[in-house]
């Protein structure tokens, strides 16, 4: 693997990949796999610091064996204890959920960056630069580069979007994180998710063999004051917050039903592709990834470079309707009216936890959920929550 110097010529790549979290990493994965001649570009050099829970559920595993073969070469601790809490009641324990992998994404993306690299992407990591959408052509630190098509994997903050849409993001939709890793070391600890440590959001606790991750997200415009969520989250689990705090901006299911323009396809958070109930949003920027490199290759093969975006489009189908009932659920838990039911029902309902617990195995959609969930339901409710 050579990598690409500032004073380096390249020739022009099939394909230009930016970003290399997950889901541009899956995209240069797929694509070299697919024999595109790939240029995976990033500001940073890997590893990198990165704000995530660290939580990569069983849909991602699955994602991951498809692209990789196998397992990612990243320590991770597997955990299937996990404790439910909502608005201040305990919800319910389970022992034997299916896996939850805990790592660190510092070690998790550089593996996959370090794979795709290894299987031939060109190697712009460390690189800043610009993307001009009109004619195609990224320009940085001395280097120019162009391609039939572009894979824009570049964050929440996406400078791709911005020159697209006008905006990387909407405000009053957008979510926003904040997280410390405590230096606690319980591995054995229980996984545990609280539904309201922060307005239309939640709090987690992720132990780890390194610490344990510790964090709270939720709307951004119904949360003024996040700060102050994450310490009353830190006291009701007794922890101090004597280490420093991170912040981020997170999709909550803000996602754009059209992914990209021309030929440009938005990939991962840029896309909006994360769910609004958990805040996960690595399977779906792995997915989203791999799909969008093989909407490149069939619109290249095709020599259609044009038609990648409607592809593309079209295979996001199901990740679109999967979001879209997931936002009408998350009127049913944090819209007070309708919260009771909610509680009642995921706190009696073992069937309804493991349901919860299989869409994070990947192994089961929203739909079901909101299937369990409306047997349920007094009526009244059923109709607030059809017209919400």
């Amino acid at each position: 693997m050579t990598r690409i110097s500032a004073a380096t010529a390249l020739s022009g790549p099939d394909l230009i990949v930016l970003g290399a979290g997950p889901a541009g990493a899956a995209a240069a994965l797929e694509a070299t796999r697919l024999g595109l001649k790939t240029a995976l570009i990033d500001r940073a050099r890997f590893p990198r610091e990165k704000l995530c829970g660290g939580g990569i559920t069983g849909r991602s595993m699955t994602i991951l064996r498809d692209l990789l073969g196998g397992m990612p070469d990243a320590p991770m601790l597997h955990r299937s204890e996990m404790v439910f809490h909502g608005f201040g009641e305990t919800l319910g324990h389970v022992y034997d959920a299916p896996a939850i992998h805990l790592g660190m994404r510092w070690s998790f993306d550089a593996a996959l960056v370090s794979t795709a690299l290894g299987r031939g992407a060109q190697d712009l990591t460390g690189h800043a630069g610009t993307l001009d959408p009109e004619t195609m052509i990224w320009r940085g630190q001395g280097i120019s580069l162009s391609a039939p098509l572009v894979i824009a994997a570049d964050g929440v903050n996406s400078l791709t979007a911005r020159a697209l849409f006008g905006a990387a993001f909407d405000r009053r939709q957008i979510g926003f994180a904040l997280e410390i890793e405590a230096p606690d070391t319980d591995a054995d600890a229980p996984l545990r998710i609280d539904f309201g440590a922060a307005e239309w959001g939640y709090g987690w606790r992720f132990p780890k063999t390194t610490g344990t991750t510790i964090g709270v997200g939720g709307v951004l415009s119904r949360n003024p004051d996040m700060k102050a969520a994450l310490a009353r989250y830190l006291t009701t689990l007794g922890t101090r917050a004597d280490t420093p705090v991170k912040g981020q901006f997170l999709p909550f299911g803000d996602f754009r039903r059209h992914p990209g323009r021309g030929r440009i396809l938005l990939a991962g958070d840029a896309a909006g592709l994360v769910d609004p109930i958990t805040g996960e949003g690595i399977a779906h920027a792995l997915k989203s990834g791999q799909l969008a490199a093989r909407a490149a290759h069939r619109a290249l093969v095709e020599n259609r470079p044009d038609k990648a975006l409607a592809h593309y489009t079209r295979s996001l189908r199901p990740i679109h309707r999967g979001l879209s009932q997931a936002r009408l659920l998350r009127n049913l838990i944090f819209r007070e009216r309708l919260r009771p039911a909610f509680l009642r029902s995921f706190r009696a309902s073992r069937s309804l936890r493991d349901e919860y617990l299989r869409l994070l195995a990947g192994e089961t959609e929203y739909g079901a959920i909101l299937t369990k969930v409306a047997a349920r339901l007094p009526r009244h409710a059923m109709r607030v929550l059809r017209s919400t």
